[in-house]
């Protein structure tokens, strides 16, 4: 029984991580326009619960979107997705993936949309080449569309500001969690 229990553990977790990407079968253009519309639309919904996040994204640095899918099975979360940083004096896009694992009380799966604002230039160069965050977050989610409710949130971790958006799932958790963001080798023209 405690066999089976570790396999489907670890089969679900490999599903949730490997069904975070925008699109096996995309090409790398295609995959690159997903990301850049979820972005827009995580903007534009961003905007519209918080209107001054507008400016406060306009006279940032820079910017981060990222679309992100949280698995919690009692005492282990993981989650994956990916993303875009903007530089907002170049323009210049870099693509990112992320993945998060953690330890704590959870159950569920919850979709979710995180915008990072970086006040300086140094903060955002520093996130694109290393990209380590460690936390802990606690949160309940029941939604689907737009029936249900979930406690979205924000903070400010030294020069970046977080926002997150839940698009949907149903989880109840409090974790302390570790995550990796880093360069999509595969959408990055380098």
């Amino acid at each position: 029984m405690k066999k089976k229990a570790t396999l489907l553990t670890l089969l679900v977790l490999t599903l949730a991580l490997t069904g975070c990407s925008p699109g096996g079968k995309l090409t790398t253009d295609e995959k690159i326009q997903a990301i850049d519309t979820m972005a827009d639309e995580t903007l534009q919904q961003i905007y519209t619960e918080k209107p001054a996040t507008k400016d406060e994204i306009k006279e940032a640095a820079g910017y981060a979107a990222f679309s992100n899918a949280n698995v919690n099975i009692i005492f282990v979360g993981v989650s994956g997705g990916y993303g875009v940083v903007v530089d907002n004096e170049t323009g210049e896009k870099t693509y990112m993936k992320m993945g998060s694992g953690g330890v704590g009380f959870g159950v569920g799966v919850k979709d979710f949309r995180q915008v990072m604002v970086f006040n300086t230039k140094e903060t955002m160069d520093q996130f694109v080449d290393s990209g380590w965050t460690f936390g802990g977050h606690a949160d309940a989610a029941a939604k689907a569309g737009d029936k249900g409710g979930a406690a979205s949130g924000e903070g400010a971790l030294g020069q970046v500001k977080v926002y997150s958006i839940t698009e949907s799932g149903l989880a109840l958790q409090a974790m302390g969690t570790g995550t990796k963001y880093y360069k999509d080798k595969e959408l990055n023209k380098e």
